[in-house]
């Protein structure tokens, strides 16, 4: 088993975070989105500034995951107040990402950085936990059901000129 350290992140990690998040994204949607809007959406989503303005609210967690022997970023995760196209119960907490290189999959990385959300979205005392994810990401939809959420809507999300469907869930705290 690979040894990896999960912690809270802080305002210098902004540019590990800009990396992570962007090669992560890449990682997991290189075959779907066209390269030219995959670029210019890692650009505009996965900026230092962008995990700067996270890292700096606190109504935001953010988690850093790295590889035990050398301190790379491996993988993240991000709870914020939500922003999803479905009707929210106060104190409500939205997953905003979480993510891990592929390579770590079934490390324990993906479980440490969701008990990391829940027990902070509990500590928040959220009714709920809830996550947007895209509806073909098969993987992902089935680690998030084994962590008890369920489906309660749909978004789509825009990259470039293309639209993906999203089901947003949630999880009873």
């Amino acid at each position: 088993m690979t040894e990896f350290r999960i912690r809270c992140a802080k305002p210098q990690d902004a540019e590990a975070l800009s990396h992570i998040g962007a090669a992560t994204f890449l990682e997991s949607y290189t075959e779907i989105i066209d390269g030219p809007d995959m670029v210019a959406h890692c650009t505009r989503q996965h900026s230092s500034a962008v995990y700067g303005k996270y890292l700096a609210d606190p109504a935001c967690s953010v988690w850093l995951a790295e590889y035990g022997a050398t301190g790379a970023p491996v993988g993240y995760a991000v709870n914020c107040p939500p922003d999803l196209p479905v009707a929210p119960q106060p104190g409500d907490v939205e997953l905003k990402r979480i993510y891990a290189f592929s390579r770590f999959h079934g490390a324990g990385i993906g479980q440490g950085l969701m008990l990391a959300a829940i027990d902070d979205a509990r500590a928040r005392r959220a009714p709920r936990l809830l996550l947007g994810t895209y509806q073909d990401n098969h993987r992902a939809v089935a680690f998030y059901n084994r962590h008890g959420f369920v489906q309660i809507g749909t978004r789509q999300f825009q990259v470039g000129n293309r639209l993906f469907d999203d089901i947003v869930l949630a999880k009873a705290l």
